[in-house]
């Protein structure tokens, strides 16, 4: 059944939401919606995950099924795998995936099925907004030729004071930056990048996240705020690249680079921490700088920060299993045949998030090389099949002393804070740590090696 009403996204009157996606951005921006009195309809091939959530139940950790039963029951949410319900919706909100290919180039199919899936069941005055991470020009050259095909237009007028265009539907584009497990910023907390392909598009999806979000910057393009995402994950991923090769060389020097970090970071000014690990991980900062640079050679401009940084970030995991490798060949064991345990696989601490995580990447490399592995991760009970890795098989195995010590080596890949460092460093022969994690640790140091 088509809307019956021309939306006002203005007034936050029980205004109707549609959100594709439900996983760790979609989820919390439906749940944030409802908790402002607006009705939620969650979007989502995974009828396992539909179900789940239509009795209630959370299938993220730091989402409680006790809030999504509130709304399920006051009938605020529900969740389908139904894109015929479009049509009942004020608004529709793009939240899929944008991974990298096997040949680390921009995989838009989610975004593109998506946009195929709404098109037929597009509304006049529908507000449709992508906030999936993708290069500047995706809204405007990928998802607007789609929706157009409905009949209905949506001008392209980039004059940000243009009021007077006159558009069957509103497209808008704003990023995503929800971080799993940050308990200092909530999503109602932070700003809201909106750009439109229109100024009347810009307004509408402004005052529409107005509702939920404390704060939104309007800026005058859907490639301005592509752009913008983009930046922001550039900027940490060229950072933690330098510091990883501050961390190699400061190895080779014999200085502890964690110390260096601190005692730089006492600095008030003109300075910003980041530090190195195992690789980069996450749904944003190993993706997102190859969708720039992808797109940059349409302009025959390369951009040669963000590929070393990238050479450099995903050049980690091998240093890792190298020096693993090396510390026990220090005390006259091979790695192939070696029993190695891999503490966390979630790419960081205290989240039940697998995507992009380095431990997968040396997880393969330990298992390539003849490691026989395990791994402990206290919110990953059992792997499951990925896009690009198959550990399915593997179950955490329990840690206790007696465990500990029938390894020939501890691998920290995450420090989870429910790990017990001191008592993995007191029964474990070997700790190979790359987070720092065991820096508080008072017994044993002979036991540590940081890489």
């Amino acid at each position: 059944m088509a809307t019956q009403r021309k939306p006002d996204f203005f007034s936050g009157q029980g205004i109707r939401v549609g959100i594709v996606g439900c996983g760790y951005v979609g989820l919390p921006l439906a749940l944030r919606f409802c908790e402002k009195g607006h009705s939620v309809v969650g979007f989502d091939t995974d009828p396992v995950k539909v179900s789940m959530l239509n009795a209630g139940k959370s299938y993220i950790q730091h989402i409680p099924a006790e809030k999504i039963a509130e709304y399920v029951k006051s009938g605020l949410f529900s969740a389908t795998t139904d894109f015929s319900q479009v049509a009942t919706r004020d608004a529709m909100l793009i939240c899929v995936p944008t991974p990298l290919d096997e040949r680390r180039e921009p995989d838009l199919s989610y975004v593109e099925k998506t946009a195929l899936s709404i098109g037929p069941h597009l509304q006049r005055d529908q507000l449709i907004v992508l906030e999936s991470t993708t290069y500047p020009g995706t809204t405007e050259e990928l998802v607007l030729p789609i929706l157009e095909k409905s009949g209905l237009r949506c001008p392209v007028v980039r004059e940000r004071d243009r009021e007077d265009v006159a558009t069957d539907f509103y497209l808008a584009f704003s990023p995503e930056r929800e971080d799993p497990g940050n308990k200092n910023f909530s999503l109602s907390q932070i700003p809201k990048v909106v750009g439109g392909i229109n100024a009347p598009s810009r307004r509408a999806a402004a005052a529409l996240y107005t509702q939920v979000v404390a704060r939104v910057v309007e800026v005058s393009s859907t490639q301005a705020a592509e752009m913008s995402k983009l930046l922001e994950n550039i900027f940490r991923c060229v950072n933690i690249a330098l510091v990883n090769e501050l961390k190699l060389l400061c190895n080779r020097m014999n200085i502890d680079i964690w110390e260096v970090i601190d005692s730089a970071s006492t600095k008030p000014f003109g300075y910003m921490p980041f530090y190195p690990g195992p690789g980069l991980g996450g749904h944003c900062i190993p993706v997102d700088p190859f969708y720039l640079s992808w797109k940059a050679r349409e302009f025959d401009f390369s951009t040669r920060f963000i590929e070393l940084a990238g050479e450099i970030n995903v050049s980690m995991p091998y240093h890792v299993v190298d020096s693993l490798a090396a510390a026990l060949n220090d005390r006259q064991k091979s790695l192939k045949g070696s029993r190695v345990l891999m503490l966390g696989v979630a790419y960081k601490k205290d989240v039940d998030d697998l995507r992009e995580s380095p431990s997968l990447k040396i997880m393969q490399l330990l298992l390539e090389r003849g490691a026989a592995l395990d791994y402990n991760d206290p919110y990953f009970a059992q792997l499951h099949k990925m896009r690009h890795y198959d550990y399915s098989q593997m179950k955490s195995v329990e840690l206790t002393p007696k465990a500990l010590a029938g390894y020939d080596a501890v691998l920290i890949a995450t420090d989870h804070t429910s790990y017990d460092y001191q008592a993995i460093v007191d029964a474990a022969p070997l700790v190979v740590d790359t987070r720092n994690a065991t820096k508080r640790v008072t017994r044993n140091h002979h036991k540590i090696v940081r890489c």
